[in-house]
């Protein structure tokens, strides 16, 4: 999983303002999408989009970030970037689980679960000003290393006023009543981010959501055109690729991190789903 790493070289950049270990603010979009493939962090990630556009994928999801607007990404979500246009312009707020646990916020917070269904909110011109206000009062107490300022509860006041302010818009775009059938596939994917590795059983998803297997699937198929089995192994071999990629563990040791009763039998299923064996997809540039 990128974390530590990705702490480290935000450390080492001299355009980066910061709290080490804490909060850290860029423009650089490399920060906030380390490396092409799906990848998994512990970062909480606030792009501002000021000028053009970015493409990514978000737990299976496309998103498209459109200037002006919000992008936010949160932690445990596997994120691969798509695009990037030549025009784009943003300034990123990386925020680590060190620093969003200790800013407090009500567990369950409606901000955080709205944000897991629209990642991405548009901003007309008088909310895009008052989110570059918010960003540009961070740069100034970053900046100020006067030793009498207690720069780490400003920051945290900040933050919680952005995420506040926040709620609000995400409650005016996620106004809209859902049908039974988009509740259900909401459900079934958060199982899935939670419990993927251990169950791969449709019946235990079923069971948590107390339907039958059978109205689960219809539900799921008809919101997403995909079958419920379809999101299962789509989810597994993202966190696969992820761990792959990105993190030194074995081969053998992804196999059973993600539960698979053999290597062989994870070499195969990966091969079916991708189209090469893991080995050759690390091996892959």
């Amino acid at each position: 999983m990128i974390g530590q790493n990705m702490y480290i070289e935000l450390e080492n950049k001299d355009n980066v303002e910061r709290i080490k270990g804490e909060i850290y603010l860029s423009d650089d979009i490399s920060d906030a999408f380390p490396n092409k493939y799906p990848h998994k962090s512990e970062a909480t990630v606030t792009c501002i989009c000021i000028k053009g556009e970015i493409t990514a994928e978000i737990n299976q999801f496309p998103v498209c970030a459109k200037a002006p607007g919000l992008l936010v990404l949160l932690p445990g979500q596997i994120r691969e970037l798509a695009n990037v246009s030549d025009d784009f312009q943003g300034e990123f707020i990386i925020m680590t689980r060190q620093f969003t646990e200790s800013i407090s916020l009500p567990e369950g917070f409606s901000t955080f679960m709205s944000v897991r269904n629209t990642p991405f909110l548009p901003l007309g011109e008088r909310a895009l000003e008052a989110v570059l206000n918010h960003h540009k009062m961070l740069v100034g107490v970053l900046r100020n290393k006067d030793e009498g300022l207690n720069r780490k509860a400003i920051v945290k006041h900040l933050t919680i006023a952005l995420f506040y302010g926040l709620g609000y818009y995400l409650h005016k775009v996620n106004n809209k009543k859902k049908t039974r059938n988009e509740i259900i596939m909401e459900d079934f994917l958060k199982l899935v981010l939670k419990y993927c590795k251990q169950e791969r059983s449709l019946g235990f998803y079923a069971d948590r959501l107390y339907i039958t297997t059978k109205y689960l699937s219809v539900a799921v198929k008809n919101v997403s055109g995909k079958t419920a089995g379809q999101w299962l192994d789509d989810y597994i071999i993202l966190e696969a690729k992820s761990l792959i990629k990105t993190t030194d563990m074995t081969i053998q040791q992804i196999s059973d991190e993600l539960n698979f009763p053999s290597q062989s039998f994870f070499g195969k299923f990966f091969k079916r789903e991708v189209g090469m064996s893991p080995k050759q997809y690390r091996d892959t540039e």
